[in-house]
Parts: structure tokens; C-alpha cells; sequence
């Protein structure tokens, strides 16, 4: 068992296809069914179950196998960052989770300022909601990500977390609703009122806002888009709470305002394990903790 047949190993499992596993790895189809069929040989038991129907499918055992694959490559990974920092280089690839509007507005920062200092540094980004980047940190998918914080963790989730920062929340609406000339908007006014609720972290904060406020949240639609969001208050389908990062723009006939009580969302970076973090993941920690931290 030698670390090729590790790495063949568990991109098969996220290809889902021996074929693409191969051309990512620049391997023939024979090749790569040689390299399995000996792991699957050495280890005595089935790994990976060729289905014409589903493609291909992980065993009960491969499954637990591709994780315990992804801890021993990230630690080859940690051990090669920590001789090339000894040599004064810094290298490696840093696996990236996160939801869409990490992506737009804190991970460029991020990616940027950590490239203008060690070029040699590769990204990998995975995004996506928060139960697919829990799974992709319980299952070392990923290396990092940026999380929103939940009032309480899945019992089965296991991952780290750091704080990053808080950022409020404001109310967005048509500026034809009778509480638009209002210049900090009681929650009190949005009771029953219909709200627009972004899927992806928006509906903890959100549901505390209310009940902090003793008001009555009516979900009136739930979107996973924070474009669709915007669109749908532009044509007066109702109210929505988001954060301020992410209003650099508004349709026109939109406006927002901070609420009374306010809003807060929270942000933080997770990992896996915070004393199995490779020399990357730290850096990108620390990065990220210096451009946004505190806030």
C-alpha cells in the first residue's frame, strides 16, 4: 500500500468515475483498476462496487477506509509543509469550505493576501451549504472552512471552531412598506409580516431576533440565494433580514435598516482538528484572522 494508490483511492471516491480519478492523476483506466484491485487484494476486503446503474459505490468498509485515507494524506501533506517551512518555503494545498457568501466577500481577501506571500500555495474550494461543509469536515474532505456558527453543533459532527467576527444583520424591504420611514426598525413592527429567509445560517439569528422581540415570525418563502432574496423583496413579496456585507448594492426601490433589537450573525473558521492542522491551514487560520478578526 503506497500513498498513489491512497490518493487514487479517494479521488475515485469524490469523481465518483475510475475514468476522471485517472485523468486526474494521468493514469490509464487499466492502470487505475491494477492500482485498486491490488489495494483491495493487500487489504483483503471490497472497496469500491461497480454499479451500471449508480456508477460507482463505496462499501460499508471503503467508506470508513476513505476517511481514515484523507487523515494519513493530510498528515504526508503536514509533513511536507513542515520541511519545506524548514527549508524556508512554504508550499502545500489548502482544501477550502464555504457558503456563497464567504466565497464572494471574505475568501478573495483571504486567497489574495496569503498568494502575495507564498505563491507556492495552492486552493482547492469546496462550496456549499452547512450541512454539506459539516459532513466535508467531519469526513476530512477539506482542511478549513468558513462556517456560520449554530446555536448547537450536530452530536455526531466532529470538527473545531474559532471565532472570526460578527457581522449585523439589517432589514431589507420595499420602500413602499408603511414601517419605511422608520429609521432603526422595530422587530415589533415585523410581526406576522411576511419574511423572506435565506437558507445557509440566515434562520438561526433570525429566529432568536423574534423572540428576543416577542414578535411572530411568519416564514412567508425560503430561498437559498441572497439574489433571489433581493428580487423577490423588489417586487414586494416581503421582508428580509440580511447581512450588511453582503447589501453593497440594492435594487432600486429597496432599502435597508438596523433593527431594535439588532442582529448578529456569526462567523467562524473550522477545521478538523486544530493540532492536526498543517503549517497551510494554520496560515490560512491566522490570515484570516488578522483581516477579519474581532470585528
Amino acid at each position: 500500500m503506497n500513498n498513489s494508490q491512497l490518493q487514487l483511492f479517494v479521488k475515485i471516491a469524490e469523481t465518483g468515475s475510475f475514468t476522471r480519478a485517472g485523468q486526474e492523476m494521468n493514469m490509464t483506466q487499466p492502470a487505475v483498476s491494477r492500482a485498486i484491485s491490488s489495494l483491495e487484494n493487500e487489504l483483503d476486503v471490497t472497496l469500491i462496487i461497480r454499479d451500471r446503474r449508480n456508477g460507482i459505490v463505496l462499501t460499508d468498509v471503503g467508506q470508513r477506509i476513505l476517511v481514515i485515507f484523507r487523515r494519513i494524506l493530510q498528515q504526508f501533506d503536514k509533513v511536507q509543509q513542515v520541511v519545506a517551512a524548514e527549508k524556508g518555503l512554504e508550499i502545500g494545498t489548502i482544501r477550502i469550505g464555504s457558503f456563497p457568501m464567504s466565497s464572494a466577500h471574505l475568501l478573495p481577501k483571504i486567497i489574495r493576501s496569503i498568494r502575495d506571500r507564498y505563491p507556492q500555495i495552492q486552493f482547492e474550494l469546496h462550496e456549499g451549504n452547512i450541512l454539506e461543509i459539516q459532513e466535508w469536515l467531519s469526513s476530512r474532505a477539506i482542511d478549513v472552512a468558513l462556517i456560520i456558527a449554530t446555536d448547537k453543533e450536530p452530536a455526531d459532527v466532529a470538527y473545531e471552531t474559532l471565532p472570526l467576527y460578527s457581522e449585523e444583520m439589517l432589514a431589507v424591504f420595499r420602500e413602499d412598506e408603511p414601517f419605511a420611514n422608520q429609521e432603526i426598525l422595530p422587530v415589533q413592527m415585523l410581526d406576522k409580516h411576511p419574511m423572506i429567509i435565506c437558507k445557509g445560517g440566515y434562520e438561526v439569528p433570525i429566529v432568536d431576533l423574534f423572540n428576543r422581540a416577542n414578535a411572530a415570525l411568519h416564514f412567508g418563502f425560503v430561498v437559498y440565494n441572497v439574489n433571489t432574496c433581493l428580487s423577490m423583496i423588489e417586487q414586494g413579496l416581503g421582508t428580509a433580514m440580511l447581512p450588511a456585507i453582503s447589501l453593497s448594492w440594492l435594487p432600486p426601490g429597496v432599502k435597508a435598516l438596523p433593527t431594535e433589537p439588532k442582529a448578529y450573525r456569526n462567523i467562524e473558521i473550522a477545521v478538523p482538528s486544530l493540532i492536526d492542522a498543517s503549517p497551510a491551514s494554520r496560515l490560512f487560520i491566522e490570515t484570516a484572522q488578522q483581516l477579519f478578526g474581532q470585528r
